[in-house]
C-alpha cells in the first residue's frame, strides 16, 4: 500500500488543522493506521492510532482531547483533525500503516506516507 499525506500548513496557536492521509492499494481496511510527528534533532513521537477492528483509537496524552484520528475505508483514507493547536506541535507529520496486529500497540507500521509539515506559530 502507498499512503500519501497532505493537509499540513501554517496556522496560529489556537487554530485547528485537518491532515489527510490517502491510501492506495486493496483491503486497505484491515490495515491499523496511525500517524507519528517529528521535529528536527528528535525522534519521532508516536500521536495517534486507529484500529482496523472495532474502531478502537488511541491518542498520545499531549494531545488528547485536543485531536481526533478517524477513516473513512469507502475512501482509503485517514484523517487527523487537530484542534487548539500549540506551538509545540509543529512537526512534520507522517501516516503510517500495517496489517499486524500489534502495530496497533507498537505504532510501528510498513508503509510510512511522505510527510506533512504543521507548523504553528505563538
Amino acid at each position: 500500500v502507498q499512503l500519501q499525506a497532505f493537509g499540513g500548513g501554517l496556522v496560529q496557536a489556537g487554530g485547528s488543522l485537518r491532515l489527510s492521509c490517502l491510501a492506495s492499494g486493496r483491503s486497505f481496511s484491515l490495515y491499523n493506521v496511525g500517524w507519528v510527528r517529528q521535529t528536527p534533532g528528535k525522534e519521532r513521537e508516536f500521536v495517534a492510532a486507529f484500529g482496523w477492528t472495532g474502531g478502537r483509537t488511541t491518542y498520545a496524552d499531549s494531545v488528547k482531547g485536543r485531536f481526533t484520528i478517524s477513516r473513512d475505508n469507502a475512501k482509503n483514507t485517514v484523517y487527523l483533525q487537530m484542534n487548539n493547536l500549540k506551538p509545540e506541535d509543529t512537526a512534520v507529520y507522517y501516516c503510517g500503516a500495517a496489517l499486524s496486529a500489534a502495530s496497533y500497540y507498537s505504532h510501528e507500521y510498513d508503509y510510512w506516507g511522505q510527510g506533512t509539515e504543521v507548523t504553528v506559530s505563538s
